[in-house]
């Protein structure tokens, strides 16, 4: 292996995975699919922390759903993740970019998008976020944006602001889906209107002069299991009926039902049944004059991406092995908040050749024993913890360990708190690894300050 270049396996299916798809790969990529030894070269060159990004698995992730949903618009939600060389790769497939924030339809637009592919959907926007935007359609740059409101006042803050382009409109359809209370947002009040408001609150739009063209709702994030679908099937009946209701009044382009499509961070689940969710889609939205609209993230990019972190300290307790890693919450966020399980690895380990394995006489000479420990991170809370109790080839101080399924909402959930400077992402594209993204620095924490 050279320093230009990591080689990673090709998704071939194997007994952890789902069946292949045309095109698409295989259903889901587990922690043991990454090649030791290219993660083991990344972390030589760029250091750790480090986020890996798979770009030709993102790839698949979109071609796979693509094919599924044959008759849909996918718009990748950007939240999921931000990076301009994801952005660039999904444009390239053919997505649409949903956006969350005005910062995200900028990124989008830089990315090449054209605005008639990017849909802002504001949840109580703040007043800069709606001023970028309609500063954007005013010159044109963003001229074919669709805005979704999911208020009134949203309408009116629009109105104010001389908007007139394309609208689409929340609702809430009263029942939502996902793998944590916390992003269930279908019954949450916060997101959208009420399901017998939809009618008033697009009569108002057009009343502004805004071109009605769309529905939207959102069950929740990480839908996987049986009732989840359910949830969601629900979801999509209560909005083809709201645009159905609609169309008598207005030209509606398209029903869109969100994205959440979730993905199997325990290595013992199986993949979503990505066929089994196209079908109940359709069968639940019934006969529309409009397209379907999905807006996945967390599909496309969480199986195509790695977190990267150094074992510092190993300390043996009457309670448990604690593993000290220089990666923390502060980093990946997601256990933290949501107390969700991602696959561990211990890389160093993997990579030992059957030489060494053979002359590790302390260890018998048949290589790591496993061991059971909970992996923490540096920070000074007890909610920084990445695994509990967890398998783990035996860790030694100066070993990487590769947190799994870390592409979604990994980098865009970090911060720099305890004045940690964010990590370095690198990405990985025909066999190829390049630095996407620098390490920060203390400088770069503290530039803003006066």
């Amino acid at each position: 292996m050279t320093e230009e270049s990591a080689s990673h396996t090709d998704g071939a299916t194997d007994d952890r995975g789902g069946g292949a798809a045309s095109d698409g790969g295989p259903d889901v990529r587990r922690l043991a699919d990454w090649d030791a030894e290219a993660l083991l070269d990344v972390r030589r060159r760029y250091g750790s922390p480090c986020y890996v990004l798979d770009l030709d698995r993102v790839r698949e992730n979109y071609r796979r759903l693509d094919a599924a949903f044959a008759d849909a618009d996918v718009h990748y939600a950007a939240k999921a993740n931000a990076l301009g060389r994801v952005l660039d790769a999904l444009h390239d497939e053919g997505a649409g970019v949903e956006c969350a924030s005005a910062g995200e339809v900028v990124r989008a637009l830089d990315a090449g998008v054209d605005s008639a592919r990017v849909h802002y959907t504001a949840v109580n926007p703040p007043a800069v976020d709606l001023d970028t935007v309609v500063e954007l359609w005013n010159d044109g740059v963003a001229a074919d944006v669709t805005v979704t409101v999911g208020a009134e006042d949203t309408v009116a803050r629009l109105a104010t602001r001389g908007y007139d382009g394309r609208c689409c409109v929340r609702v809430n359809p009263g029942v939502g889906a996902g793998h944590h209370e916390k992003v269930r947002t279908g019954a949450n009040a916060k997101f959208g209107v009420p399901l017998d408001r939809a009618g008033a609150v697009a009569r108002t739009a057009a009343q502004a002069g805004m071109d009605v063209v769309g529905v939207h709702a959102h069950a929740g994030s990480g839908i996987h299991d049986a009732d989840d679908l359910d949830a969601h099937r629900e979801m999509v009946a209560r909005v083809g009926d709201v645009a159905r209701d609609l169309d008598a009044a207005h030209d509606v382009e398209f029903v869109d039902v969100g994205g959440g499509l979730g993905v199997p961070y325990r290595e013992a689940d199986d993949p979503l049944d990505l066929d089994a969710v196209a079908d109940a889609t359709r069968d639940a939205l019934g006969d529309v004059d409009a397209t379907l609209v999905l807006e996945p993230g967390r599909y496309l990019v969480a199986d195509a991406g790695v977190l990267l972190t150094d074992v510092n300290t190993v300390k043996d307790t009457p309670e448990t092995l604690v593993v000290g890693v220089d990666a923390g919450m502060t980093t990946l966020a997601r256990p933290a908040i949501y107390g969700s399980s991602h696959a561990l690895r211990n890389v160093s380990a993997d990579a030992v050749d059957d030489a060494a394995r053979e002359a590790d006489a302390t260890r018998g000479g048949d290589g790591r024993g496993e061991v059971r420990a909970t992996v923490t991170g540096p920070i000074c809370e007890s909610s920084d913890v990445f695994a509990e109790d967890r398998p783990l080839a035996e860790p030694v101080r100066g070993d990487v360990l590769a947190v799994g399924n870390a592409g979604a909402y990994g980098y865009e959930m970090a911060s720099t708190y305890n004045s940690r400077p964010r990590p370095a992402t690198a990405v990985l594209e025909d066999g190829a690894a390049t630095l996407a993204r620098r390490r920060e620095t203390l400088s770069d924490i503290t530039t803003l300050e006066l």
